[in-house]
């Protein structure tokens, strides 16, 4: 198999964009590295699609790993021909090469061997070849035998049966058609396991749909469903159609004495053998592309969240809500700084209103605080409604923010916290996280493990190694893509740099700590563990504010220095200009970007990436996204109506609809159907997570605490 070929069909790509991003991958270059600053060598691939070839690489690998083994082991069994040889080098899928491995592969002991054993295996031949003139129980009569178990005739009839049963069943065509007609045309049903109780899963107490028609979300909601005991989930094939093409396959002549036997020997085996695998098969493949979509969309939200625009340059108060235990507080100066932590007991069974408000307005005064960030968590809206009771007692401008809280109880109890706050409890701690992941989402969110963020669906039904991957992916492209300042940076922001482990990370923090700020990346090479393949991984994504060299403050990687320092002389600048922001004309006074790139000894797409650094040098992508909104009154859920047009955030995107903070209580979700006036496959192609939205009240239940939102407006 020419594996380039198949990732350039497969990703609609140039064959020799595979061939380049494929050499730089086993040279051991990582992804945002590849994505950033080989954009030459791959035609400016970017990381989605390198990620996805770096992971179809990996399972085309793995496949001709397979096919080897398995040639290699029939071949040993003395049964290779050259015409299955050509079969299972061809096969493009696992599937297809376990298919054609089966009749070879190693059984427990099955019925067919038993009845090998006994010596029928002869009599299955004679049945097969449809050639006998005569009824199959006279043939059998010479089988009979005390010495191998075989009692009567029936018995060796049944054992042939046996025999020929598994026969069908290890034909690979046979399994392939079956297959492709159970998806395309079969059904996959529920219904209620012990009467229809009320739960969550009514809508499958008596579900069926069109396999190829279930979409991802019901697929992992029938799985947890008949995980939990509430439903029997069954795939309904069509059997009959089954039934005939197996007749057609196996029964090539119309003799009267085999034609019965070969019927019941089908219907058993479907019944007892294929049909069984085959349903197993099936509920695989519908749970692992349901997982994929799954996956795919959580990663999105969680890009979308870490991508969130840092609030710099403000006081924050960090609310982390709570009934018996108490309100906690802590106070962060713009730089993450914890200044002061406190519990109030403002809501029940306390109810310490006033004494909590006398509290917030000396800290509000004496910290000069101008935004307050409170966990969407337990007694969050009790909470809001007494910020905003103490906003209008107090002169000073305050606004406040519901933050997602996902994550920040885990985050306190963690080890890492610890360190970080030893004499902080796991209240003040969760204040603390509350607060900086308004100021900074993304450096405050990667110390948390994006399972435990929440925006996604399902995401404790399926497989926890390929979710953590992909989410691990996630988080890396975007502390990449921003970027870090290398001496403010934590070791958690920093082990997501290309090129970077946990240790390395730790060991640039301890270096940092032991002599000083750093001042040139070159100072990098003599932190521990940092050889000049990482260095040369890391150094683009890492940025020195103030050191020796302006060209450390910017993305511009320094195997590129020379050409950079050149194009800064050519045009009349000096190094200073790039952080006194006197290069914003730069790409007007190139002419000709191909002949200048070649004069200076780099690519065309590499000199546009200096040119567009230096107009708006260490700028952050994040600028571009829409920032929170910033509250001062608060709705609940009795106040609204339907036909009310409110603006909000949408906090989860999800197969059928996305939920949006709408300021009360509960998030209201906005269906699919009612995002746009055209049609969309997925709501990701309307909304983001973290997007600013403006919906209108469709009903509110008040019984089950539902808001049914619409966003045409």
């Amino acid at each position: 198999m020419d594996i380039i070929k198949v990732l350039q069909e497969e990703l609609q790509i140039g064959y020799k964009q595979a061939e380049a991003a494929v050499s730089l991958i086993d040279e051991g270059n990582t992804i945002p590295f590849i994505a950033r600053y080989r954009k030459e060598a791959t035609g400016s691939l970017n990381d989605e699609v390198l990620r996805n070839l770096d992971e179809r690489l990996k399972y085309l690998r793995n496949l001709e790993e397979k096919k080897e083994q398995v040639i290699s082991s029939i071949r040993e069994q003395e049964k290779l021909t050259p015409e299955l040889e050509k079969q299972i080098l061809e096969a493009m899928t696992m599937v297809a090469v376990e298919d054609l491995y089966r009749p070879y592969r190693p059984k427990r002991r099955t019925r067919a061997m038993i009845a090998k054993e006994k010596g029928l295996e002869t009599l299955a031949d004679l049945i097969w070849l449809q050639q006998i003139k005569e009824p199959v129980e006279g043939l059998a009569r010479a089988y009979v035998s005390e010495e191998k178990q075989v009692a009567s005739e029936a018995e060796a009839v049944a054992g042939a049966r046996d025999i020929l049963a598994e026969r069908i069943s290890d034909q690979a065509d046979y399994r392939s058609y079956i297959r492709k007609i159970t998806m395309d045309r079969g059904m996959i049903a529920s219904s209620a396991k012990d009467g229809e109780i009320q739960s969550v899963y009514e809508m499958y107490y008596q579900y069926e749909e069109l396999i190829k028609r279930c979409a991802g979300h019901r697929i992992l909601a029938l799985n947890r469903g008949e995980k939990e005991k509430v439903l029997t989930v069954k795939i309904q094939a069509p059997e009959e159609d089954i039934i005939r093409y197996l007749e057609k396959q196996v029964i090539t002549r119309n003799n009267p004495f085999t034609v019965p036997i070969l019927q019941e020997t089908i219907r058993d085996s479907y019944d007892r053998l294929i049909g069984p695998a085959i349903e197993r098969e099936v509920r695989s493949a519908l749970t692992e592309n349901a997982e994929a979509g799954a996956i795919k969309v959580f990663g999105k939200n969680l890009q979308q969240l870490l991508m969130q625009p840092p609030i710099a340059g403000q006081v924050v108060l960090g609310w982390d809500p709570a009934f018996r235990t108490g309100c906690k507080l802590a106070v962060v100066d713009p730089t993450g700084k914890v200044l002061d932590t406190a519990v109030i007991y403002p809501t029940a069974p306390q109810n310490k209103v006033e004494e909590s408000k006398r509290t917030l307005k000396q800290m509000i005064k004496k910290y000069h605080i101008s935004l307050i960030s409170v966990g969407n968590g337990t007694a969050s809206r009790e909470s809001e409604r007494i910020i905003v009771e103490l906003l209008k007692e107090i002169p000073e401008h305050v606004q406040y923010v519901i933050v997602n809280e996902a994550g920040a109880s885990v985050y306190s109890a963690s080890k890492l916290a610890t360190e970080e706050f030893p004499e902080f409890d796991v209240g003040q701690r969760s204040a603390a996280s509350i607060a900086r992941r308004l100021q900074d989402p993304l450096a405050e969110l990667v110390k948390i493990d994006p399972k435990s963020i929440g925006v996604g669906q399902y995401q404790h039904d399926m497989n926890q190694k390929n979710l953590s991957e992909a989410l691990q992916g996630v988080v890396e492209d975007c502390v990449n893509r921003v970027g870090v300042d290398l001496n403010t940076a934590s070791a958690s922001l920093l082990e997501y740099i290309a090129g970077i482990t946990k240790t390395i990370a730790k060991n640039i923090v301890a270096y940092r700590e032991e002599n000083g700020a750093f001042t040139d990346r070159k100072q990098l090479l003599k932190v521990a563990k940092l050889g000049p393949k990482a260095f040369e991984q890391c150094a683009g994504f890492m940025r020195i504010t103030g050191g020796k060299n302006p060209l450390d403050t910017t993305s511009v990687h320094p195997e590129s220095y020379h050409a950079a320092q050149a194009l800064l002389v050519r045009l009349g600048y000096r190094p200073e200009d790039i952080t006194g922001g006197g290069l914003r004309d730069l790409g007007r006074k190139i002419s000709d970007y191909k002949k200048l790139a070649e004069e200076l000894e780099i690519g065309e797409l590499t000199l546009r990436d200096i040119v567009k650094e230096f107009e708006k040098p260490a700028r952050d992508p994040r600028e571009e996204m829409p920032r929170p909104v910033l509250r001062t009154d608060v709705l609940e859920m009795k106040d609204l109506t339907p036909g009310m047009i409110l603006k909000g955030t949408v906090r989860n995107v999800i197969d059928f609809g996305a939920f949006v903070d709408i300021g009360v209580h509960q998030d209201g979700l906005v269906h699919i159907s009612q995002m746009t006036d055209r049609y969309i496959k997925h709501p990701m192609e309307a909304v983001s997570v973290g997007d600013i939205v403006e919906v209108k009240v469709l009903s509110v239940d008040m019984a089950k605490k539902r808001i049914a939102l619409t966003m045409k407006l």
